[in-house]
């Protein structure tokens, strides 16, 4: 009647929650399969699987029942590798059906031998001490984790019992000491691991009378857990291997696409690689707007031909013209000999001009003249010379302000815009940040021969970090953290100042500030407009709202209105 009372099984999945691996109980009652969603498999669970993916707390010992009548303890344990959670494991524990069993009960002798069968059949160790700290019961499970046998332990003292090496910690005088839950992470002799959790059982006066101690073995876990950082291990090496392709094809460069509008400009850079239409690339300081101008090129009919870069702000004005176009001799004082132009130089291949917005007026007429007729005359010549180079150019301004300020001429600026491409910075590519820092880390350390990786704390500081100086500033930050940082682990206070203090910024201003008399109805209004503004910048998708917030979609459409934080409605 009572020899199947408690199955233990184990399930895992990755941070989509899908599962990867099933075992005992859950595999065989419950019929969890490889590879579909927990969602789908156990619907009651999944909502603490999805907190504990999203919050990486641990949970343990939560009652749940599936549909097969039958209720479950259940410890969800987050799997971090490299401070980032890559899945849970979940261990199950089932719960007997006390008040029905009960109910059948005829005798105390009757009672006694259902608790021994609880006692026996329980997958935790349960070890029973008296107020003494002398042993006086032992189960099957406690045998098995420890390497014991109940016979050998059962009518000794906890002391005697460390005295021998067979345990190492007397938690059964600790509770009774203290006369509280005290609970620790140990290691039996034969290596396994387990959390040991002592509770104190009182007498009416209030006297410790026993002591019990649960175990629960999570080398189980421990070993699913490095079995998915070898594979998390295989995955980046195979990634790191894409990567050096990828630095191979693109001059040693690392082009990472995760956000939807980075994504959307590489695809836009390929597709125009195929024709030789002049490229406008557009984009902040140091968003890499030369490495899309390589892309163009290393993809385009002219790859094997050179692609000149020129600086258009770092040549002076009165050279600007002859470093471009070239010169001959006695054009001006000091041109003893003729001089080819980086027009010249690109023939055949690609001239990418960068900071075109500080070409001036003289030098924009003649390139306007190129793109033109396909033709350049070189400062002092008289005959044009014909050249087959396409033009790409590249700003952080705003061409159009300037075309009205006179500052850049209109038939250019239409001659460059034929295909604009815009570059995001940083802060528009947020699903690119960590991509980008484990990338640069990894690239800096391999070049100065150590290992660096980041706390999960530093890792929400830079996240949340704006950058201003875009990738060309994430770089140097990640070079810097690898020079300066004295341990592997890269932690909080190795951050930049600028870094560390924008975080303790951020934070301050995201609480809302109240006036000292408001009423508790506008308070309450102006705090739960705050949350949902913040909801809705960062998800922008009200059902990922309604579920974070607790709430439902209806609700979140209902408040947005209300509080004219959106004008229309996203069900995606």
């Amino acid at each position: 009647m009572f020899q199947d009372l408690s199955v233990a099984g184990i399930l895992v999945t990755d941070k989509a929650g899908i599962v990867l691996s099933s075992q005992g109980f859950a595999r065989k009652i419950l019929r969890v399969k490889k590879g579909i969603p927990l969602e789908q498999a156990l619907p009651q669970l999944w909502p603490k699987v999805k907190r504990t993916l999203q919050d990486l707390k641990r949970r343990q010992e939560e009652s749940i029942s599936i549909e097969t009548e039958v209720n479950f303890l259940t410890w969800i344990e987050p799997i971090v590798y490299d401070s980032i959670c890559d899945g849970i494991i979940c261990f199950f524990i089932e719960h007997l059906k006390i008040p029905e069993l009960l109910s059948q009960l005829s005798s105390f002798q009757d009672l006694t031998g259902v608790l021994n069968t609880i006692i026996d059949s329980s997958a935790d160790g349960l070890w029973v001490s008296d107020s003494q700290g002398i042993i006086i019961r032992i189960n099957p499970a406690s045998e098995r984790i420890s390497d014991v046998k109940a016979e050998d332990i059962i009518g000794r003292s906890t002391q005697e019992l460390i005295d021998l090496g067979i345990i190492k910690r007397s938690v059964f005088e600790e509770v009774i000491n203290s006369k509280k839950v005290v609970s620790y992470l140990t290691q039996s002799a034969n290596g396994r691991k387990f959390i040991a959790t002592g509770t104190p059982v009182f007498d009416v006066s209030g006297d410790v009378v026993r002591v019990v101690v649960s175990e629960r073995d999570v080398s189980e876990i421990d070993r699913l857990q490095r079995e998915l950082e070898e594979q998390e291990a295989i995955k980046d090496e195979f990634r790191h291997k894409i990567a050096e392709m990828q630095q191979t094809n693109l001059s040693s460069q690392q082009v990472i696409a995760k956000s939807p509008c980075m994504v959307k400009a590489l695809s836009q850079a390929i597709r125009v690689s195929n024709v030789d239409s002049s490229v406008l690339i557009l984009g902040e300081s140091g968003v890499g707007k030369g490495l899309f101008a390589d892309l163009i090129h290393k993809n385009s009919r002219r790859a094997e031909k050179p692609i000149i870069k020129i600086n258009c702000g770092a040549i002076p004005e009165s050279l600007i013209e002859a470093e471009l176009f070239g010169y001959e001799k006695g054009a001006f004082t000091g041109a003893q000999a003729q001089k080819p132009g980086h027009f010249e130089f690109a023939d055949g291949g690609t001239l990418f001009l960068d900071e075109i917005a500080e070409l001036p007026l003289s030098a924009q007429v003649k390139l306007l003249h190129f793109l033109e007729d396909g033709q350049i005359t070189r400062v002092g010549g008289t005959t044009g010379r014909t050249v087959d180079v396409r033009v790409l150019a590249a700003t952080h301004r705003n061409l159009e302000e300037m075309v009205e300020n006179k500052s850049f001429r209109l038939d250019l600026y239409y001659r460059l815009n034929v295909i604009p491409i815009y570059v995001p910075s940083v802060r528009e590519r947020k699903d690119c940040v960590l991509p980008l820092l484990r990338y640069y880390l990894d690239f800096y350390a391999e070049k100065v021969g150590c290992k660096r990786r980041l706390s999960l704390a530093a890792t929400d500081a830079l996240l949340s970090y704006k950058f201003p100086g875009n990738v060309r500033q994430l770089m140097n930050i990640c070079e810097r953290l690898v020079v300066m940082s004295e341990t592997e682990l890269v932690d909080l206070q190795d951050l930049p100042s600028d870094v560390f203090s924008s975080q303790k910024k951020q934070g301050r201003s995201s609480a809302v500030q109240l006036p000292e008399n408001i009423a508790l109805r506008e308070a309450i209004e102006k705090v739960e407009r705050s949350i949902l503004k913040r909801s809705y910048a960062k998800h922008r998708n009200q059902y990922k709202m309604a579920a974070l917030l607790g709430v439902t979609q209806a609700t979140i459409a209902r408040k947005l209105k209300k509080y004219g934080i959106s004008k229309h409605v996203d069900y995606e």
